[in-house]
């Protein structure tokens, strides 16, 4: 059993204000940037995400699918909604895994709910997101201390006394 985050990609870019700001100036790099930070989400923790962009008035659109920093992102055909593709994926995912979307649209968490998979809301998902990037730059900077030089190799008889000797000289 595995655990999936779908997230419905424009919704989120006009939920976040850093995203949507972004997006008023150059879309592009707004999805760039939201991958960007759905893929260190991924890395902390540990679940498979599907970023879903809606591309249902692209004319002539077949929909593409690509992993980019391992996550996969699909754009919708021609006249598919990010909802009903979103909402296949549930149906097929939810009964053999974990599986919550990424949302604050309500009719849509409905759907959501009744097919078997839990939804989040835009809100709660950047909260989320802005507590593992803590959490991960605190791991990190723990780390980086604990590793610091020779510290870590030095026994610790040795350390107290080259302390001693570092105190006496101040």
């Amino acid at each position: 059993m595995g655990s999936y985050l779908i997230v419905d990609g424009y919704n989120i870019i006009n939920s976040w204000t850093s995203l949507k700001s972004l997006a008023n100036e150059d879309m592009e790099q707004a999805r760039g940037k939201l991958i960007e930070i759905l893929a260190s989400y991924k890395a902390y923790k540990g679940i498979e995400i599907i970023l879903v962009f809606d591309a249902q008035l692209v004319k002539g659109s077949l929909g593409n699918e690509e992993i980019i920093n391992g996550i996969k992102v699909v754009f919708t055909r021609e006249h598919q909604t990010a909802d009903s593709y979103i909402e296949k994926e549930v149906y097929n995912l939810s009964r053999l895994n974990h599986v919550q979307v990424a949302t604050s649209d309500w009719a849509e968490q409905q759907t959501i709910l009744s097919s078997g998979g839990t939804r989040i809301s835009a809100r709660e998902l950047e909260s989320e997101v802005i507590f593992a990037k803590s959490r991960m730059r605190k791991k990190y900077i723990d780390k980086k201390r604990t590793n610091n030089g020779l510290f870590h190799q030095v026994e610790p008889g040795i350390l107290r006394k080259l302390e001693r000797l570092r105190k006496k000289q101040d």
